[in-house]
């Protein structure tokens, strides 16, 4: 058995670049839906700007792969340390209310999961070309990071989590 990282090709690569990047824009743009549904259309934004941000890296990794074919992988085939991929997100940590604060700590978490992946895919690769590229993968996605921290920095921290005039009714 291979350890969860060690991806040996390009192709194998590209395509979990891939369809992490689409499962991401996929996530968020289902988050921001849910956003709009309960009227909280700041945080719906922010969760469409990160499914543009996943829109753009995608295109990237398609071209990267132009003239190559990537394989089709199933779900179990993914090499991915979860049962997701590294930037869909927890469920648990969205709330309806939730401020744009905790909405751009939800993508730093998932950018830092994505930045660790690539880090252990260049860590673990038996070839160097993958090593290489995942090691640039890894060294972008902590750039995006450094931008959430600082984007999350400039926001008020006073900011208040939103009253619910409408609660949700749930027999106990």
């Amino acid at each position: 058995m291979t350890k969860p990282q060690e991806i040996a090709t390009k192709a194998e690569f590209l395509a979990h670049a891939f369809a992490l990047e689409q499962e991401s824009v996929d996530r968020y743009e289902e988050l921001a839906d849910a956003m709009d549904t309960h009227n909280n259309p700041e945080v719906a934004g922010l969760f469409r700007k990160m499914a543009d941000f996943g829109r753009k890296h995608a295109a990237e990794v398609e071209r990267l792969a132009a003239g190559s074919e990537l394989p089709v992988l199933e779900p179990w085939d993914f090499k991915w340390s979860d049962d997701e991929g590294p930037e869909t997100g927890d469920y648990a940590d969205i709330d309806y209310l939730m401020t744009p604060v905790q909405a751009l700590q939800f993508a730093l978490v998932n950018e830092k999961h994505s930045r660790d992946f690539y880090g252990r895919v260049a860590a673990h690769s038996p070839t160097r070309t993958v090593r290489q590229l995942a090691d640039e993968f890894a060294q972008e996605e902590a750039e995006h990071v450094t931008l959430l921290e600082r984007w999350i920095a400039r926001q008020d921290p006073a900011t208040a989590v939103q009253d619910d005039l409408d609660p949700p009714n749930i027999v106990d």
